[in-house]
C-alpha cells in the first residue's frame, strides 16, 4: 500500500539531512520532490501545489526543536498536512434507525458486492448487529448469486427476488422483511456499470429516494487513481452520499484517490478494503494512514487487530500448559490461526515502524505459514502433544507426508523450542528482563 509514494517522499526528506536549519532554499528543493511524488501518485496538480504551499508556509522560519533535525520537523509538518488532506478526523458509520438502511453505490468492478459482505460481517461481529444483505442488481444474475455465496460464507441472510426486475420494489420489500424478521441493519447492493450513464444514475437515485437510507456509501476501486475521484464527484452530485469506501488498497495502488477524494467531494473516507477475505475491512483513520505513508508504521491498528483475536480463556489455558511444559504443536497451530485472522501478512508488516521499508523488496505471501501447517498436520496426535518424541525416523516420515525436508523439520523444531523457552521465561515477575538477557539484549 502506497509503497512507491512512501519511497519517493523518503528520498525527498533526505535532501534536508545534515542541515541545521530549515531555509527557503533547502525546503523549496525538498517540496519540489514532494510535489513530484504526489503527482506520480496521481494526485491532481492543483491539490498537490496547494498542499506543498501550505507545508512551505509552516516550515519557513520554523525553529528546529532540540530533539528534531530539519528533515524530522518537515516530516511532522507533512504528516499533519496529509492527515488533514485525507479528512483529519476518523468518521464513523451512522447506525441510527430501526432498521438502519445502508445503500451501497459505485461502478461495476469496484468491489461493491464483496464489500457489502465485508460490511455485514463487520457489523455482525464487531457491532453486534443483525444485518440483512439485499440484492438489487437486477441486470446480472451472477451478482445476485455472488451475494448469496458471500452471505452463506459469513452467516448473514440475503434477500433477493430473482424474477422481479424493479430494484425499488425489491429494496422496499427487503426493509419490510427486515422489520418482520428482527434484522436491525439493511445493506442494499445496487447495480453498477462499467462507466457512468443516465440509466444507472436515475435508478440509484430512485432507490435512494424510496428507502431514504441512513447512510449512503460510495465504493471506489483505489487502483483507478484520479478517475476514482472524478467518479466520486459524479455520484455525489446525484446522491449526496455520506462517505467513501476505498477497496483494493492491498493492490498496486498509487494512492491518489485516498489522498484527494476528501478535498474534491468533501466527504470522508469511512472504510478501506485491504484484501480478499471477509475480515479484510478497516475503519479509515487519516492520521494512521499518514503515518503509514511516511514509513512510521501503524502500531495502534496492529494492537487493535491483536486484541480482536485475543481470547482470555485460551490465554489462561496456554499459560498453564507452558508452566507445566505441556505446550505442543496443536497449541502452536492455534496461535498461527489467530495471527492469520489479523489480516494479510504484508499489511501487518507495514504496520510495524520501519519494517515496511526493510521488507519492501521481499515477497510476503499470505501462505507464509502453509509449510509449517503442512508439517504439523503430518504429525500424529501424540507427536503434536509430545514434540520431544520426534526422532530421526519420525522426521523422515513427517517430511515425506508434508512434502518438505528433514532440514525444514529440524528448523521448525528448533524455532518451536526457542519460542517455548521464551514463553516460559515470560511467565511471572521479571519475565521480560530474563528474555532480553537470553537474547543478549539490554535490561
Amino acid at each position: 500500500m502506497f509503497n512507491n509514494l512512501s519511497d519517493k517522499l523518503d528520498k525527498a526528506f533526505h535532501i534536508l539531512k545534515g542541515h541545521g536549519k530549515i531555509t527557503e532554499v533547502n525546503v523549496a528543493e525538498t517540496l519540489k520532490e514532494v510535489r513530484r511524488a504526489l503527482l506520480d501518485a496521481d494526485v491532481n496538480f492543483k491539490i498537490a501545489k496547494d498542499f506543498t504551499n501550505r507545508i512551505k508556509d509552516k516550515a519557513i522560519g520554523a525553529d528546529v526543536l532540540t530533539t528534531l533535525n530539519p528533515s524530522q520537523l518537515l516530516v511532522k509538518i507533512v504528516k499533519d498536512e496529509l492527515t488533514e488532506l485525507m479528512g483529519g478526523e476518523t468518521a464513523g458509520v451512522n447506525l441510527s434507525g430501526t432498521p438502519t438502511v445502508i445503500l451501497m453505490s459505485g461502478l461495476q468492478g469496484s468491489g461493491k458486492t464483496t464489500f457489502a459482505g465485508k460490511l455485514a460481517n463487520y457489523l455482525k461481529n464487531k457491532k453486534s448487529k443483525q444485518p440483512l444483505l439485499v440484492a438489487c442488481d437486477v441486470y446480472r444474475p451472477a451478482a445476485i448469486q455472488q451475494l448469496h455465496v458471500v452471505g452463506d460464507q459469513i452467516g448473514v441472510e440475503v434477500y433477493s427476488e430473482p424474477d422481479n426486475k424493479n430494484p425499488v420494489e425489491i429494496a422496499k420489500n427487503a426493509i419490510k422483511h427486515a422489520k418482520a424478521t428482527g434484522k436491525n441493519t439493511v445493506i442494499i447492493d445496487t447495480a453498477g456499470r462499467l462507466a457512468i450513464d443516465e440509466v444507472m444514475m436515475n435508478e440509484i437515485a430512485n432507490i435512494h429516494k424510496a428507502v431514504q437510507p441512513h447512510e449512503t456509501l460510495f465504493v471506489v476501486d483505489s487502483m483507478t487513481g484520479q478517475d476514482a475521484v472524478n467518479t466520486a464527484k459524479a455520484f455525489n452530485d446525484i446522491l449526496n452520499f455520506e462517505g467513501v469506501v476505498l477497496t483494493k488498497l492491498d493492490g498496486d495502488t498509487r494512492g491518489g484517490a485516498a489522498l484527494t477524494i476528501k478535498s474534491v467531494v468533501n466527504k470522508p473516507i469511512k472504510f478501506i478494503g485491504t484484501g480478499e477475505k471477509m475480515e479484510a475491512i478497516d475503519v479509515f483513520h487519516p492520521n494512521r494512514m499518514a503515518e503509514r505513508i511516511l514509513g512510521m508504521g501503524d502500531v495502534v491498528s496492529l494492537v487493535e487487530r491483536a486484541q480482536e483475536q485475543y481470547d482470555e480463556d485460551e490465554a489462561r489455558r496456554i499459560s498453564k500448559k507452558i508452566a507445566k511444559n505441556q505446550f505442543g504443536f496443536d497449541d502452536f497451530l492455534k496461535q498461527i490461526k489467530q495471527i492469520k485472522k489479523m489480516g494479510n501478512m504484508k499489511d501487518l508488516v507495514g504496520m510495524i515502524p520501519g519494517a515496511g521499508k526493510m521488507m519492501k523488496d521481499v515477497d510476503i505471501d499470505d501462505d507464509a505459514f502453509k509449510g509449517i501447517e503442512a508439517i504439523i498436520y503430518s504429525m500424529t496426535p501424540t507427536e503434536r502433544s509430545e514434540p520431544s518424541i520426534i526422532n530421526v525416523t519420525r522426521k523422515k516420515r513427517i517430511a515425506k507426508g508434508s512434502g518438505t525436508s528433514v532440514q525444514e523439520i529440524n528448523q521448525l523444531m528448533k524455532q518451536f523450542t526457542q519460542m517455548s523457552k521464551m514463553m516460559k521465561m515470560m511467565q511471572g515477575p521479571g519475565g521480560k528482563s530474563r528474555v532480553m538477557q537470553m537474547m543478549g539484549g539490554m535490561k
